[in-house]
């Protein structure tokens, strides 16, 4: 009887998902809907990899919980968790569409597909984050009107969706924005956070836009313009915004790079209480992708790519580092810092202590390559 429910319903998935494709509206229905529900006050990560799934891994047994199959073809898989933490929001498609997927049921809920006619090709570059409240959607798109024998790129703008809008979800507002954005996050007092050539915040009511933290545009004496790589927004138990720079810093009186110190530092935004930081926690010895703080120690700093790095900010010196097999692009802790989950490459995220950053496990995933994906840590 189990399997013969299961069988209807998928008949029904497939029936749904075939009137609604004839109907011109896009198909959304996940085809492998597992309807294993999360429980209240566990522990999860996301994650997307290639064909197209999405991942949802039980932190209490490092293993996989779940698994989502997703519209549209792979492509970052960048994540965002609602703050209901029912609803997980995928930039897919190749760039071009935003998936709400119902965490319990793999339905997928909500569904923009960003071009806005019939000749324009538009992408978000991993531009777009959750409002506090989860009631709206924020994305910077870049559109190219497709020509016959040209293109002509179109002014970047910044879309605003109800995230209960459905599947054919439209923008409610949009507003000019500044070019180049990727990662950003919202504020508790509503302000957009965008990392661009600076972070600007952005009022999403009206679209006015100051820079919260110059980076392209900052005034240190005695450094050299930051080097910043914008991608992963993760969402950290912290709530804190950070971005990595790196730069270099003159001797007093000289402005020799050969004698300049060259330094890591970070870019951080309190999204609870709006205040920003710019910050050198340790000399440059290799490079890194993602970085965060731990949530027992604000004094320690994790990096990662080619190693896992743990640093002390006070006194900027790398403690300890950790060899990998592989590259990894990003870095998140679980809610007490116990644990760094390493993720994107590869179909596996690995686990270290968060003390002695000792390897603890490695959690296979079903599918390939994770790519740009971002690691995303919650309770539920």
């Amino acid at each position: 009887m189990k399997n013969n429910n299961k069988l209807r319903r998928s008949a029904i998935t497939l029936l749904t998902a075939t009137a609604l494709g004839l109907s011109g509206t896009a198909t959304m229905t996940a085809l492998a809907a597992d309807g294993k529900a999360l429980k209240s006050g566990q522990e999860y990560m996301i994650v997307a990899n290639y064909p197209n799934q999405l991942h949802v891994l039980d932190l209490a047994t490092d293993s996989v919980y779940k698994t989502c199959d997703l519209p549209g073809r792979f492509g970052p898989g960048a994540l965002q968790v609602a703050p209901d933490k029912k609803t997980a929001f995928v930039l897919n498609n190749g760039y071009e569409d935003i998936y709400g997927v119902d965490m319990d049921t793999c339905e997928v809920t909500f569904h923009a597909n960003m071009s806005q006619a019939r000749n324009e090709r538009t992408k978000s570059i991993y531009a777009f984050a959750l409002s506090y409240d989860g009631k709206e959607l924020y994305t910077v798109q870049n559109p190219t009107l497709l020509e016959r024998d040209h293109y002509r790129v179109q002014p970047t703008r910044l879309a605003v969706y109800d995230t209960s809008s459905g599947l054919n979800a439209k923008p409610v507002r949009m507003f000019p924005s500044p070019r180049t954005v990727t990662a950003m996050q919202v504020g508790k007092d509503g302000g957009l956070y965008m990392a661009g050539p600076d972070i600007y915040k952005m009022d999403v009511q009206t679209g006015k836009y100051d820079v919260a933290i110059p980076s392209r545009n900052w005034q240190r004496e005695r450094y050299v313009q930051p080097d910043v790589l914008n991608v992963w927004a993760v969402q950290t138990p912290t709530q804190d915004f950070t971005i990595l720079y790196t730069t270099a810093r003159f001797q007093e009186g000289s402005e020799d790079l050969n004698t300049a110190d060259w330094l890591y530092g970070y870019f951080n935004v309190n999204l609870e209480t709006g205040a920003t930081e710019a910050r050198d926690f340790g000399p440059i010895t290799e490079i890194y992708f993602t970085g965060t703080r731990s949530p027992k120690d604000p004094n320690i700093m994790y990096g990662v790519l080619n190693r896992l790095a743990k640093y002390d900010i006070e006194k900027q010196e790398l403690i300890q580092a950790a060899e990998l097999e592989h590259s990894y692009y990003c870095i998140t802790v679980n809610q007490t810092g116990s644990k760094i989950y390493l993720a994107g490459t590869n179909n596996h995220v690995a686990v270290f202590d968060g003390d002695t950053l000792e390897r603890l496990n490695t959690i296979d995933l079903p599918g390939g390559d994770m790519s740009t994906t971002t690691a995303q840590v919650f309770v539920r």
